[in-house]
């Protein structure tokens, strides 16, 4: 059975590895990635079930990466859930994501909500 894929992309490491420990526990295969540019390449190149996006990112905003999932028809079936502390961004973006949870975020908290985000197994 192949996991869905989760792509993190926080550049806080600290957070990047709990958000990981909190998807697999969901049951997803979680990749960090911590620089716009990586996740723009890494966005073009895959298609991950979920994004955990943080908006404050080094070289490429997360509010572009956003912009970035919903303009590729590819991914129109992924879910962003967005990991903010600027609840004043975040708000701007709502209409755009599946979920928008303001920082600190629980490990429980996170596990709980990609749950309910896991693709249903079609097998």
């Amino acid at each position: 059975m192949t996991l869905p894929l989760a792509l993190i992309i926080e550049d806080d490491p600290k957070l990047a590895h709990i958000f990981g420990e909190a998807l697999r526990a969901a049951e997803f295969e979680a990749e960090i990635i911590s620089d716009g540019h990586v996740a723009a390449d890494r966005l073009a190149a895959t298609i991950p079930a979920v994004v955990v996006l943080d908006l404050h990112l080094p070289e490429v905003s997360g509010e572009a990466i956003l912009h970035q999932i919903r303009a590729d028809e590819r991914l129109e079936g992924t879910s962003v859930m967005i990991a903010t502390a600027d609840p004043h961004l975040a708000e701007t973006l709502r209409n755009q994501a599946d979920l928008v949870l303001i920082k600190p975020i629980s490990f429980g908290q996170l596990r709980d909500l990609a749950k309910r985000l896991r693709p249903v197994d079609q097998s």
